[in-house]
């Protein structure tokens, strides 16, 4: 049962991560679509602010790797206790939701900047910046991760 909860928390992490980053470079690369009718020069700036959204799918997949080692490492020294299941399954939650949310609101700011762009504007330093503000969040609960899991 330990294990269930603790594999879970796993896929939670990964598996929400992930569908936010997919969400969020479809958001820009959409917004990408429509700003090349207006000004296809703008092409590299454009894949610059789309891939943003990306990283939260990363970090949820760093974490795997060290809740996975954290995992073996419990197992190997004789199971998983229900507190370090509950734990894992935590801290899963925590960076499954916020990363999905962070990276969707993410891709919003930067779709405002791809099309700002496309419109003339120059923005790009500046959409960069309010785009790492949501991230900024999603790094936190990285790093709840990554101290809760090497507590074990």
């Amino acid at each position: 049962m330990n294990e269930m909860l603790a594999y879970l928390g796993v896929a939670l992490m990964v598996g929400l991560t992930g569908i936010g980053s997919c969400i969020g470079v479809t958001i820009c690369g959409n917004t990408t679509v429509g700003a090349m009718k207006k000004n296809p020069d703008a092409l590299g700036q454009y894949i610059g602010l789309s891939a943003l959204p990306s990283s939260q799918g990363l970090y949820g997949f760093v974490a795997f790797f060290m809740t996975k080692g954290a995992i073996d490492a419990l197992l190997a020294s004789g199971g998983i206790t229900a507190a370090a299941a509950w734990a894992i399954l935590g801290v899963g939650l925590a960076l499954g939701v916020v990363g999905l949310y962070s990276a969707i609101r993410q891709a919003q700011v930067c779709a405002n900047g791809i099309q700002a762009i496309s419109a003339g504007h120059n923005v790009f330093g500046g959409t960069m910046v309010m785009a790492v503000f949501p991230e900024l969040y999603a790094i936190l609960a990285l790093l709840v991760t990554i101290l809760t899991v090497t507590a074990f």
